[in-house]
């Protein structure tokens, strides 16, 4: 996928509104980040507001490059180096101890902070005209569906955000891996982008994937990447007759057909073909969400992936859409 690269005034634009305290939504291979100066408490703040996130809830710090990494944090151990430098830039976040240069505001009040460094030219290139770090979660509201593109992030943010900053389609299109490297061993707090299975090449040992932990980080939340739409999860050979079941009781049904059974006719409101390659799949997932809501569907019939590779991030986020949804 080629990518769009931002015209240099554009990003000296998006640095400015950032030194002035001011919001600007920027790419990433994931999605798109609703940016703020990472050490201005009341930019963090601004962000909490327009997302209508709970401010418990930690963002991510993006910095230019690995070799910045010990002017954020503390205690890097030996295996969060090694991850950094295999994985970095890419879609792997390390959560380690904070450095006093990051404000509790963008921690959620914790001692611990998550860092990574973003594989976007645009990203990059902004955070080099801005010298310094720059917290980015998700450019949307807080549990609703992230934006892969700048037009989600116009169509859903609005006059809130300051200064959008188009560099095309998310290459990857789910959010990064969270790792906690806090601990006596590394362990997967969400999965993404940088898969179980390359992680555990490169340090050499299995990582866990807990369902709950004691770390706070972004996406952990029982409702997640949800559309308007309510999701239901079923077993992939039940979905067409699931489908069907619910269109007939009267719902508007949108359907995520496994690709074996892309050749089945659905008697449903909307189709979407699932891609057979986990790659195409997970680049498509939030686009295919958000097809279905605009499309006016109330009812959203899928099934898991094999959870393996990126299948284990899709699954991860088809999940959280279908949870109970957030209260505050």
């Amino acid at each position: 996928m080629a990518r769009v690269t931002a015209k240099n005034s554009d990003i000296e634009k998006a640095a400015n509104v950032l030194r002035a305290g001011g919001l600007v939504a920027l790419p990433t291979e994931t999605v798109y980040g609703l940016g703020a100066n990472a050490e201005d408490p009341a930019a963090v703040a601004r962000i909490f507001q327009v997302k209508e996130r709970p401010p418990s809830h930690p963002l991510i710090v993006h910095i230019g490059g690995a070799e910045h990494l010990d002017d954020w944090v503390q205690d890097v151990p030996a295996a969060a180096r090694l991850l950094a430098g295999h994985f970095w830039p890419g879609p792997l976040t390390l959560v380690l101890r904070r450095g006093p240069r990051v404000p509790l505001e963008a921690t959620g009040g914790l001692q611990t902070v998550a860092v990574r460094v973003p594989d976007h030219p645009v990203a990059l290139a902004l955070l080099s005209a801005f010298d310094g770090g720059v917290t980015a979660p998700s450019a949307n509201r807080f549990g609703s569906v992230s934006p892969t593109t700048a037009d989600h992030v116009r169509a859903e943010l609005g006059d809130a955000v300051d200064f959008v900053l188009d560099g095309g389609p998310c290459e990857v299109g789910v959010e990064s891996t969270i790792v906690d490297a806090t601990g006596d061993a590394p362990s997967i707090l969400r999965p993404g982008g940088v898969t179980r299975e390359d992680l555990e090449a490169v340090l050499g040992c299995p990582l866990a994937v807990p369902s709950t932990s004691r770390a706070r980080v972004p996406g952990q939340h029982p409702s997640h990447y949800a559309p308007r739409a309510r999701v239901v999860l079923v077993e992939p050979e039940k979905v067409v007759a699931e489908a069907e079941l619910a269109q007939a009781l009267g719902h508007q049904v949108g359907v995520f057909l496994p690709a074996a059974f892309t050749d089945a006719a659905v008697k449903a409101h909307a189709v979407v073909a699932v891609p057979g390659s986990m790659t195409a799949y997970a680049r498509g997932l939030y686009g295919f969400l958000r097809e279905l809501d605009q499309r006016g569907c109330d009812l959203i019939i899928a099934s898991l992936p094999v959870e393996e590779g990126l299948g284990l991030a899709i699954a991860n986020r088809l999940r959280r859409a279908a949870g109970p949804r957030p209260t505050v």
